[in-house]
């Protein structure tokens, strides 16, 4: 920060602050707690590893189609940015609005979660507090934090993802200790293993687990170089998210026992990780995993609310929200006022669902957190086809980066839309008619976003023009904010 009252440098960011927001909303240890559990008993049991090693080569397929749109874009603009440059303004239009729609949905899930796992923390030590007050310090945190500028989030961020990545290593560290080469089983990669009964659903939860990793392409605009760090950033969280979903999961397999794997994690679900802890790494192992448990949902919330109001930033410029969510904070250089409606517009929800006497995770949680996750899926394999529409309309580009990978990574992020569709009750938890319709919103509102697009086009031709090129630069200049061209009629 300026010392002498002047503005700071808006690129504070390097490639490292980018991988920790972007690691921290995948949550590793929320995902390892919450999810492998499930995978082990719902997917294919000690195939477990492979799908994340299948999920992490197909999403780094999709990074090396999605870091071409990076650059092009200067790393900013997201998947609004993407879709525009490869597919068009009212796919475009689509995507920015499911994408805040689905960000806003796993923010608000969170914040649910973070509220739900630590008042058990608290209880588990002789604290009674209401998970509605845990909830309330948590979004007051992220609404501090998220008003800063976004280095101090991301310097927030580290702390907190060293705290859980170390928990999870020691956890790696004892189990090799004990069990040498055997806590690594090869049955676990064996063919008839990784593509046995219930792959699909193993397959759904892996890829579920990397939300978020796709986001470094929001902050381009307060990187030192987005051209370098976005593309680095991305495929540098695509590696550490794989590597370690897959390693710690096999070890996990290693301990139990391939044979006994489903078993076990059908009997402890969410409590397996925390019995491996104390079994391992002793009671206070075990208390530290449940305490950052705790600082992971809270990190994932707030990166995720700062991908949310990003988007609130991006499509407010483009006329297509209120103008007052794209100012920036004269002395932060944050999008402050996207940054407390998106605040607001969490508490509302979680409210709401307090009022209503909901349970914070069957209800709140699986709901927003399912259909976040399934908007965001469906957002990356639209941008993985629209560096297929790119090479199209442009006609050149390397082989690999922009036909190959592109059509690897749509193909399994397709699969993946799918799979999450057709299991969405199983990923929700929930057997309630209204959550099993709850993906409908999603085409709705990108159905909402293509008719807007498309009254636009009719009725302020300039402005539709200017859609998304900001960003991409492939269409007509940007005019200055000042310009009568974009403040004459950006809330017509």
């Amino acid at each position: 920060m300026s010392t002498n009252g002047s503005p700071p440098p808006s690129g504070r960011l390097g490639t490292g602050h980018i991988l920790f927001l972007i690691v921290a909303a995948a949550a590793p240890l929320s995902a390892m707690v919450g999810t492998v559990p499930l995978a082990f008993a719902l997917g294919d049991g000690a195939g477990v590893p492979a799908a994340f090693l299948f999920a992490g080569i197909t999403l780094l397929c999709f990074s090396a189609g999605y870091a071409v749109s990076a650059r092009r874009t200067g790393g900013s603009g997201g998947f609004y940015a993407s879709v525009a440059d490869g597919l068009g303004r009212p796919p475009a239009v689509a995507a920015g609005y499911v994408a805040l729609l689905s960000y806003n949905c796993a923010t608000i899930g969170l914040a649910g979660a973070l509220g739900y796992f630590t008042q058990l923390v608290l209880a588990a030590h002789g604290l009674t507090v209401s998970w509605q007050w845990c909830a309330a310090v948590g979004l007051l945190l992220t609404a501090v934090l998220g008003y800063r500028e976004i280095a101090l989030s991301a310097r927030v961020l580290a702390l907190l993802m060293l705290g859980e990545i170390g928990v999870l290593a020691a956890l790696d560290v004892a189990i090799l200790a004990r069990h040498g080469v055997h806590a690594l089983p090869t049955a676990s990669f064996a063919p008839h293993t990784a593509a046995g009964h219930g792959v699909g659903v193993s397959l759904m939860f892996a890829f579920v687990s990397f939300i978020g990793f796709e986001s470094a392409a929001l902050y381009g605009k307060e990187a030192k170089d987005p051209r370098r760090s976005v593309p680095r950033a991305t495929y540098a969280a695509v590696v550490l998210i794989a590597g370690f979903y897959a390693l710690t999961s096999w070890l996990a397999v290693g301990a139990i026992g391939s044979d006994r794997v489903r078993e076990v994690a059908g009997e402890q679900m969410g409590d397996l990780f925390f019995v491996l802890g104390d079994d391992f790494l002793g009671t206070a192992g075990s208390t530290g995993l449940q305490i950052l448990l705790c600082t992971s949902l809270f990190a994932a919330t707030l990166a995720l609310h700062s991908a949310a109001n990003r988007y609130a930033q991006v499509l407010a410029e483009d006329g297509l929200l209120p103008g007052s969510l794209a100012v920036e904070h004269p002395r932060h250089r944050s999008p402050h006022r996207a940054s407390l409606a998106q605040s607001a517009l969490t508490a509302l929800v979680v409210a709401g669902f307090a009022l209503a006497g909901l349970d914070p995770y069957a209800d709140l949680t699986t709901s927003m957190l399912g259909l976040g996750t399934l908007g965001i899926v469906a957002l990356q394999a639209l941008a993985a086809l629209s560096v297929l529409g790119l090479r199209r309309r442009t006609g050149g580009g390397h082989w690999w980066r922009e036909t190959a990978a592109p059509l690897l990574g749509f193909a399994g992020l397709a699969a993946s839309v799918w799979l999450v569709v057709g299991n969405f009750d199983m990923l929700t938890g929930s057997p309630s008619k209204v959550i099993a319709v709850l993906p409908w919103l999603l085409p709705l509102v990108a159905l909402g976003g293509l008719v807007h697009a498309a009254r636009l086009r009719s009725a302020h031709p300039l402005r539709y023009r200017l859609l998304g090129t900001r960003h991409t630069g492939s269409a007509a200049p940007d005019p200055s904010p000042a310009s009568p061209a974009l403040s004459g009629d950006r809330h017509a």
